[in-house]
């Protein structure tokens, strides 16, 4: 629900997804990712409803690759199984340095065979996703950066301030602008549905124009349409 309203919200240019610290845990975690001690026997983590298991956190990362305004994720201490994916598919991640990034997956039984593979493979190459899978090593900030897992990284007591630097520069640029291009670099890998986005964000562009408005106005009208009088139509 906070990722849509956030989403839906004039007033917000840019996301940030991060953890609360709090000063009396001696290692801090971003997401350390599914609780193991409710993971049902009927396939998902048991919230104590009888609805249909299913893995809720898929919704969410579907909401952050199709949320056209930038997604970034602040990550202090663990980034851990699905909690690591979830920063994989964020469009940013600035890291503390403190981070430490992995996937647990085959040691507990689990795996994704969704962005957690494709979109990893992609950031950090098929030789080093393997390695992430099947040895489920952990890395720290300096090593997932030199891999490209990450955008930046800077000491913990100055994180708060890069990170306001990183966004100013966003907001400072076209909204419309950043949202059809993460809708283009996210379209080869998301398939039709990653296309019919894209197309999405085109026909509200023609909306707006004054061909687009030329259609409603003269149905609403009840008269032929004038497309050739408008200058922009004749491509």
């Amino acid at each position: 629900a906070a990722m849509e309203h956030a989403t839906d919200d004039v007033r917000v240019a840019v996301i940030l997804l991060s953890s609360e610290i709090d000063a009396s845990v001696r290692t801090p975690a971003f997401c350390a990712g599914g609780d193991q001690t409710v993971r049902s026997a009927r396939g998902g983590y048991d919230d104590g409803s009888e609805d249909v298991p299913r893995l809720r956190v898929l919704d969410l990362q579907v909401q952050m690759r199709r949320c056209p305004k930038p997604v970034v994720c602040v990550v202090r201490g663990y980034a851990i199984g699905g909690g690591h994916i979830l920063h994989m598919v964020s469009d940013i991640t600035i890291a503390g340095s403190d981070a430490v990034f992995g996937q647990t997956g085959s040691r507990m039984g689990s795996f994704d065979a969704g962005y957690g593979s494709t979109h990893m493979a992609r950031l950090i190459g098929q030789k080093r996703a393997r390695e992430m899978w099947f040895l489920c090593r952990f890395y720290d900030a300096k090593e997932a950066l030199d891999m490209g897992l990450i955008n930046a990284v800077y000491d913990t007591d100055k994180l708060e301030g890069e990170v306001g630097r990183w966004v100013r520069r966003m907001v400072m640029n076209s909204p419309t602008a950043l949202a059809c291009t993460k809708a283009a670099l996210n379209a080869d890998e998301d398939g039709s549905a990653g296309i019919a986005l894209m197309g999405g964000h085109l026909t509200r562009l023609f909306y707006m124009s004054e061909e687009g408005k030329e259609g409603r106005d003269s149905y609403l009208q009840g008269r032929a349409p004038m497309f050739r009088k408008v200058p922009e139509s004749r491509l």
